[in-house]
């Protein structure tokens, strides 16, 4: 998405995709007679932020003078006396809001990965004023006159390709924004924008406090049976931070399975623990999300039908890669039956250990990662316990995930401890391409806590433009429980792919090479967004990347090849389950967002249970990733009517990789095709387009069948 007059909306979305010493939570918070530190660029490296000098009390006014700044920039634009130009207009838009868009990146980066009360008060009374600013730019009835005389032009223009894609954007975007609509119409839809503005804010302040809130709290540990001692006393020194020393505290992922889940021996707590889980925002408690979502998603459909669309998922989609949520749901409910086939079959499994051991109970949902983790072991001999001392974290991010960079990109790195970092924890490296010449910055910040949100995420606080002489300077953002002082900090694979997987986001922003901020890095339609995150999993298990980086931590050793045939033999266990829980997810988005705009308000719990079963998907066993009241990605996240598309990625990645199969695999011949075709393309093409250019057709569904073993 654009980052100068869309910058406000992209960044309202930032923490879905996704820093002095001094925290967030410590800055001053009394306005003081100060500069504007966002006035300017950054007089640091690559207009990195600088923490030292950026106080929360900057962020209000230094928002309000960026919106203030902006407009009287759009009202020149729209108020030239000269006739409208490519050049006049559209590269002007493109330069505008310079000093909004500093702000804002470095603020929703923040409130998503280390808020405070103060940035939560801000953010609550700034999103209302941004969603109006927004509106008043893309309803500027002389602005869009411009727009359109441009728009108009093309055909004799003589504009190059990509700038007179960005016209078409600027048009179709400011039409979808209600550019068209009359003037009672437009006063309607600000009215729908400001509520939903503050909705989905209030949506994201209170999963945070619900996350948080739903922590088990263990005070005997015998019952922590079958944990780590690392986990143990990961778990003690959170009780203690909150002043439960003693006890043990089980923190809480946004997902619906909790991985402490798959070693808890005793029943009971990992009973407790999946109904904490599945219960958040539904308690009717002062975070109760029920009333929230539904008002979101009725009033999603009534802006849909104001602008033209039988509902929201129809308005998402017409501009996505998928253009019609029946194209979406073809594609997931496609894979319903095998998944479930495969997952009722995985069930059965499951309950045979259970009587084996003479349980004398019938499967729940808590027994599903205890009890699978128990077949994997007995059917592919695989201790999760055993692997994850190969997989410590920097190992892994400096001998993995930058080894595979640099195999295919050429890239190198080099950590930088001169930078101010909003945290101490929080680390940066320098990137350089294959002439040595600077790339960008990574900001790496790998571990949860109170003031961070939930999941894994990729962002940015400079995208790349050679219109602004920008270079990219992105985040990588995990929730890995931070050990005990002195102990290893050990992934499981999953944490291991997930860091590769949001890799390839940052690869996407480091990687542009765009002259207009339009069009940088991954500011994508959503169902391509996803497709080289998910694509740069691949080299996880890649033979030469998996040696370089999968050694003990203490010892140095490879990881004995006994034990890597064993991950790689039980790549497809457990995938019934995993589909599963996604499609349910998946298809519950898409069900919440094809409601009319006539449809009464819905009461979550029941709607869910006939969504699901509509689909097939109403099982006792497995539950929606995500279920409704805690569905960051889709009502506080960018990905309402769009968390379809990481499996509409997923067709892009697997028949991708099959290209790089067929051609060699890992060679920086094929990563340079990767690179020019589609990681420097950003959104400057149509993204069928872009994923034709790369693979010379369109993508074909059977490799992801064959990956996930549902062929």
């Amino acid at each position: 998405m654009n980052h100068s007059i869309a910058a406000v909306f992209c960044l309202l979305l930032a923490a879905s995709c996704g820093t002095g010493e001094t925290s967030t939570n410590q800055m001053p918070t009394t306005p003081t007679a100060r500069a504007n530190p966002f006035a300017e660029p950054s007089a640091l490296y690559l207009h990195a932020p600088d923490f030292s000098n950026i106080r929360t009390a900057d962020f209000a006014p230094a928002m309000e003078a960026g919106m203030k700044k902006q407009l009287e920039e759009v009202k020149a634009i729209a108020a030239n006396p000269e006739p409208a130009t490519f050049a006049n207009t559209i590269e002007a838009l493109e330069k505008s809001g310079r000093e909004l868009t500093r702000v804002n990146k470095v603020f929703f980066n923040l409130v998503a990965s280390n808020t405070s009360d103060s940035l939560q008060a801000i953010n609550t009374e700034m999103a209302p004023k941004l969603t109006a600013h927004e509106d008043a730019i893309t309803m500027d009835t002389a602005l869009f006159a411009r727009i359109k005389t441009v728009y108009d032009g093309l055909a004799t223009s003589g504009l190059d390709s990509t700038s007179q894609y960005l016209v078409k954007r600027y048009y179709t975007r400011f039409v979808r924004a209600g550019a068209l609509l009359n003037t009672a119409d437009q006063q309607t839809l600000r009215g729908l924008n400001a509520e939903l503005a503050k909705l989905s804010t209030l949506f994201s302040e209170n999963l945070l406090k619900e996350v948080n809130n739903a922590a088990v709290l263990v005070d005997d540990s015998t019952q922590l049976a079958g944990m780590t001692a690392t986990d143990k006393e990961a778990a003690a020194a959170a009780a203690k931070e909150k002043g439960r020393s003693g006890k043990w505290l089980i923190t809480l992922q946004n997902t619906t399975m909790q991985p402490v889940l798959a070693t808890l021996k005793n029943r009971s707590l990992r009973e407790r623990i999946f109904k904490a889980s599945i219960s958040r925002g539904m308690l009717g408690n002062a975070t109760d999300q029920k009333a929230t979502v539904s008002r979101l998603a009725q009033l999603r459909a009534q802006k849909a039908k104001l602008l033209g669309y039988p509902n929201y998922a129809a308005y998402v989609l017409a501009d996505q890669m998928a253009t019609t949520p029946d194209a979406a749901v073809k594609l997931l409910a496609g894979m319903v039956p095998a998944a479930v086939k495969n997952v009722r079959a995985e069930a059965a499994k499951l309950q045979a250990m259970i009587d084996a051991e003479e349980g004398d109970f019938t499967l729940e949902p808590w027994d599903w990662d205890y009890y699978a983790e128990k077949v994997r072991k007995a059917e592919y001999d695989l201790d999760e316990s055993l692997i994850k001392p190969y997989f410590e974290l920097d190992r892994v991010l400096r001998n993995g995930v930058f080894f595979a960079a640099g195999q295919l990109y050429g890239l190198t790195f080099k950590e930088r401890h001169d930078l101010p970092v909003y945290l101490p924890e929080v680390r940066v490296f320098e990137v350089f391409g294959p002439d040595s010449a600077t790339v960008g910055l990574v900001y790496f910040d790998p571990y949860s806590r109170d003031t961070k949100q939930g999941g894994a995420w990729m962002d940015s606080f400079v995208d790349q433009s050679y219109l602004l002489d920008e270079k990219p300077v992105v985040t990588q953002n995990l929730n890995v429980q931070k050990p005990a002082d002195g102990q290893p900090v050990l992934l499981s694979f999953d944490e291991v792919t997930t860091l590769f997987h949001e890799f390839g986001h940052a690869l996407h922003g480091l990687l542009s090479q765009q002259k207009y901020p339009y069009f940088s890095g991954t500011n994508v339609p959503r169902d391509l967004v996803e497709f080289p995150s998910q694509f740069n999993e691949n080299w996880a298990t890649d033979p030469l990347v998996f040696a370089n980086y999968a050694k003990h931590w203490q010892t140095g050793e490879a990881m004995p090849q006994a034990l890597v045939d064993k991950i790689k033999k039980s790549s497809k266990f457990n995938q019934g389950f995993m589909t599963t829980e996604y499609l349910a997810a998946a298809l519950l988005d898409l069900q919440w967002h094809m409601l009319p705009a006539e449809a009464p308000v819905q009461e979550p719990e029941k709607f869910e249970q006939a969504a699901l079963a509509n689909y097939g998907l109403s099982l006792s066993m497995v539950y929606p990733r995500y279920r409704t009241c805690y569905f960051s990605h889709i009502w506080g996240g960018g990905y309402g009517a769009g968390y379809y598309a990481y499996m509409w990625s997923e067709v892009l990645e697997a028949d991708a990789f099959q290209w790089f199969k067929e051609h060699g695999g890992m060679t920086r011949t094929n990563g340079e095709h990767l690179e020019q075709t589609v990681l420097s393309v950003g959104g400057s093409k149509d993204a069928a387009q872009v994923y034709r250019d790369f693979r010379g057709r369109d993508a074909q569904v059977g490799p992801l069948l064959e990956k996930r073993g549902l062929k």
